[in-house]
């Protein structure tokens, strides 16, 4: 997977506008989630590894308008690239 991690997306709590609950494609992505798996790292030009910053585990906030995303079991999951990880929540 190189420097990819695959993130398992939280569900965003369901908001209402006064009272009336808005249609899922009226919903911002959710951009929060856990790390389920992190790829070797990426390679220098050299072809050294150059290795992973972030573990699995660890909740992060991601770009709203990165990686791939994906369906498994009925959980949604995204694939992306390391450098598209914003933050990591503690």
């Amino acid at each position: 997977m190189g420097d990819r991690v695959i993130v398992k997306v939280k569900d965003e709590e369901e908001k209402n506008v006064g009272g009336i609950v808005l249609a899922s494609n009226a919903k911002e992505k959710p951009q929060t989630g856990e790390v389920v798996a992190v790829g070797q790292g990426a390679r220098d030009a050299n072809g050294n590894l150059i290795p992973m910053t972030v573990a699995k585990g660890t909740e992060v906030f991601f770009d709203k308008y990165s990686g791939t995303n994906l369906k498994y079991e009925g959980q949604e999951y995204l694939v992306l690239h390391e450098k598209d990880i914003l933050a990591y929540i503690k």
